[in-house]
């Protein structure tokens, strides 16, 4: 697997200090307000380390003096008890704040990451698209901007103040009876030990669990996409059996998580009470006073309690690492159709179009292309016919730069589309494919693109001109009719002519035509005939097709074999040759 392959499936590992030098610049904007947590924070620390003081207060006083439970005595007591309520009363409020602040932080900061991850995900080639499954993308942008986010707002803080909360008590705890602290100290390497190989171990499952998370969503949007193929051909079970297995391996992986979670926690526990239990004998044999002990035993648990959500909250930091490494590895990966820093803005094209000896191979050297010239005059209609796997498609592909070619170069007006820019090249080609793809909205919506420049009679007048309005008036809403998803409520050819109406409303210089005309019904072949007529006075039209009998009228028609050019020609010249072309015209009207 190549590094770049690595990246974009996630499975290159980096190093946590760059992965926190790499996400400091997302969290550089709330600053100020993290900064404010973390005070409020301390805040938070210290009145609690206060609190069991005035409970130890309490019992010595209520030990010496027993009858101060009557009389004018209850006086010390409610003062005890008004400044243990306004203690804790006031660490609510501050934890209100605190979590207020860091949740609005994180929110801002998954804004932005998410809008930075989809925008690098829009600029990123085709090629590389076929490398990463949708289901995975779709994983990166909605939960590991999350887990990033909550990673360095609320769990390094949570895990600051659990630190400096086992830090302050037990100095508090020194400061009440060194003999006792440093019983427990004892007890605090039984801790170490268990926590450095409890996280030896989740960290490994972490990682596991994301990356079949990750294959696991990109599995059931493909199964879910195909749905209709699967019932077609009655293959339920066997989908059935491979999402069982998947869904059984991820299950697996996470009953060990939470088993590890499982005995970490109640050894812990066990620990817990054992010092308890020791430091209650120990404390009655150095004669400690009752408020003491019982201060000590309030500590000792406000002592392990942030040792164990420490704990916890190491699984979000796994978790937040794996999201941040699979992040991070998606924004290292570069388009591999990028703009030259000195590419030019065309604003308009005349057509020509030229390929100069051009070699292309998806993978390695298995060309799909052996150097291809040929030479398409501004304003014709050049038709490219050929067994499937021929190099037809590949061709339109390289024009509009989807894919770069391997060796030699394509111009358009003499112009080598390498030095143009991206933008500018695709802006004046119109592309319609067979695979119509609809949004969800109505047709309006699906005619513009969302582009609301486009005025009600250029609509009008875009779904005229390829006779969309044919099937459209016959509708409810007519533009407003909704469009369910991927366009499932119009026939193939009614997709079609709004796929048309959507290139034409663009007004490109140059046409293309991927094997548009394939799966139509008669009735609507006639009307996109009709629509393929009335585009040729557009511009450059190149045409895909194994329908001969729509490229009749094509200027020139190349005949592709192999990846390689084996004739070409109108269609009355190639019949008169009697080589590729004829033979195929034969096979495919043969009955005629």
């Amino acid at each position: 697997m190549n590094e770049e392959l690595e990246k974009l499936r996630g499975d290159k590992k980096l190093p946590a200090s760059m992965m926190f030098k790499r996400a400091f610049p997302y969290f550089k904007p709330e600053l100020g307000w993290i900064i404010l947590a973390l005070l409020i924070v301390l805040l938070n620390v210290i009145f609690a380390a206060v609190s069991p003081l005035i409970i130890q207060d309490f019992v010595d006083h209520l030990k010496q003096d027993p009858t101060v439970i009557v009389g004018k005595g209850m006086m010390p007591i409610i003062s005890f008890a008004i400044g243990y309520l306004v203690i804790n009363i006031s660490n609510q409020i501050f934890l209100y704040f605190e979590s207020m602040i860091l949740q609005k932080s994180a929110q801002r900061v998954v804004y932005r990451v998410r809008l930075e991850v989809f925008e690098h995900i829009e600029s990123m080639s085709l090629d590389q698209f076929s490398e990463m499954p949708v289901g995975s993308l779709v994983t990166r942008v909605a939960n590991y901007t999350s887990a990033m986010s909550d990673f360095f707002t609320s769990t390094l803080v949570s895990l600051l103040r659990n630190f400096l909360s086992v830090v302050t008590v037990y100095a508090i705890m020194l400061y009440l009876s060194w003999q006792l602290s440093l019983v427990l100290a004892g007890f605090v390497v039984f801790v170490i030990v268990a926590s450095v190989i409890f996280t030896k171990v989740s960290a490994k499952l972490f990682r596991k669990e994301r990356a079949q998370l990750s294959d696991f969503n990109a599995y059931l949007n493909e199964s879910l996409s195909g749905m209709k193929i699967t019932q077609l051909f009655n293959r339920e079970a066997h989908k059935r059996d491979d999402f069982e297995k998947r869904n059984g391996a991820l299950w697996k992986t996470r009953y060990t998580l939470i088993m590890t979670f499982g005995i970490y926690r109640p050894i812990i526990n066990l620990i817990l009470y054992l010092s308890i239990v020791v430091i209650f004998l120990y404390g009655v044999q150095v004669s400690l006073t009752a408020g003491t002990i019982v201060a000590f035993y309030l500590y000792v648990d406000r002592f392990y309690s942030p040792i164990q959500e420490m704990a916890d909250q190491f699984r979000r930091v796994q978790r937040a690492f794996t999201a941040c490494e699979r992040l991070f590895n998606l924004l290292d990966v570069k388009p591999t159709t990028t703009d030259l820093p000195d590419a030019k803005e065309i604003d308009h094209f005349d057509g020509k179009i030229e390929f100069k000896n051009v070699w292309f191979a998806y993978e390695g050297e298995n060309w799909v292309l052996k150097d291809v010239s040929f030479v398409i005059d501004k304003g014709q209609t050049c038709a490219f016919v050929g067994a499937t796997g021929a190099g037809k498609t590949t061709i339109l592909s390289l024009i509009v730069r989807n894919y770069t070619p391997q060796k030699g170069q394509i111009f358009i007006d003499d112009i080598d589309i390498s030095t143009i820019k991206v933008e500018s090249l695709r802006k004046a080609i119109g592309q319609m494919l067979q695979d119509v793809f609809l949004f969800s909205g109505n047709i309006r919506d699906n005619v513009t693109l969302f582009d609301e420049s486009f005025s009600e009679e250029d609509i009008n007048q875009a779904i005229t001109y390829v006779n969309a309005d044919k099937f459209i008036d016959k509708l409810d809403n007519k533009l407003d009719y909704a469009v369910v998803e991927r366009g499932e409520n119009f026939s193939q050819g009614q997709r079609q002519l709004l796929s048309f109406a959507r290139t034409i409303i663009h007004k490109p210089q140059i046409l293309v035509l991927d094997e548009a005309t394939a799966n139509i019904d008669t009735e609507t072949e006639v009307l996109i005939q009709d629509s393929l007529d009335k585009m040729k006075s557009i511009g450059t039209m190149l045409i895909v097709a194994h329908r001969l009998s729509t490229i009749q009228k094509a200027d020139l028609i190349i005949c592709l074999q192999n990846g390689v050019i084996v004739e070409g020609g109108t269609h009355q010249s190639l019949l008169k040759n009697k080589g590729y072309y004829y033979n195929l015209y034969k096979l495919q009207f043969k009955d005629q």
